[in-house]
């Protein structure tokens, strides 16, 4: 039977930091996934690597995903989630593009429960001034982006969950991803927030 892991889709300031710290105080089995960050300011979250070293994972077929945001490279490789489920831990990764998505529920054999976590532009706006963000812009341009993203979903069932952040606590959203994690059922509709 292949491993569970989960993985979060959503918009800048979604709150996919948040669901995974209420998953991790919810069961000790649910760890983030700190994917590969080739860039400035690279730290925890993130494990450092350099052009080089991720050049040679992507030459080893290693790398199940990579992409460019902000101005870095944000890597997901194999060695890691081998790693964490071998430990028998779900490592709960952080998305925002569909294409990852894809590549992960194509490239990695793991009973992937994929969350759409959203917010509408305005609640993004607001929850990155009030961390401090220095980047609002950037963070609605990569929100549009998302929205224009979706768009690729349309008529799918890529989501098994689809949450809205501002209308459902930590607790609430971690508890039906734990929910949908541990129900053996598959390719189910567990929950869907209306995204208006």
């Amino acid at each position: 039977m292949p491993p569970d892991a989960v993985i979060l889709y959503g918009p800048p300031a979604s709150g996919k930091d948040t669901i995974t710290a209420a998953l991790t105080s919810r069961d000790g089995r649910y760890v983030h996934f700190d994917r590969l960050k080739v860039g400035a300011n690279a730290r925890a979250p993130y494990r450092v690597a350099s052009d080089d070293e991720l050049g040679r994972l992507q030459a080893q077929g290693l790398i199940l995903y990579a992409n460019e945001r902000y101005g870095n490279v944000y890597a997901i490789d194999r060695p890691r989630l081998d790693e964490l489920t071998a430990a028998d831990r779900v490592p709960v990764v952080h998305l925002g593009q569909i294409a990852g998505i894809e590549a992960l529920h194509t490239g990695y054999p793991a009973r992937w429960v994929t969350v759409l976590l959203w917010c509408p532009r305005q609640v993004t706006a607001s929850r990155a001034r009030e961390r401090g963000s220095t980047d609002v812009d950037a963070r609605l341009t990569v929100w549009d982006e998302t929205s224009t993203d979706l768009d690729k979903a349309a008529g799918t069932d890529l989501f098994d969950l689809v949450l809205r952040t501002d209308r459902r606590s930590p607790k609430q959203v971690a508890d039906l991803i734990h929910r949908a994690v541990t129900d053996p059922s598959t390719g189910t509709v567990y929950s869907y927030d209306p995204m208006d």
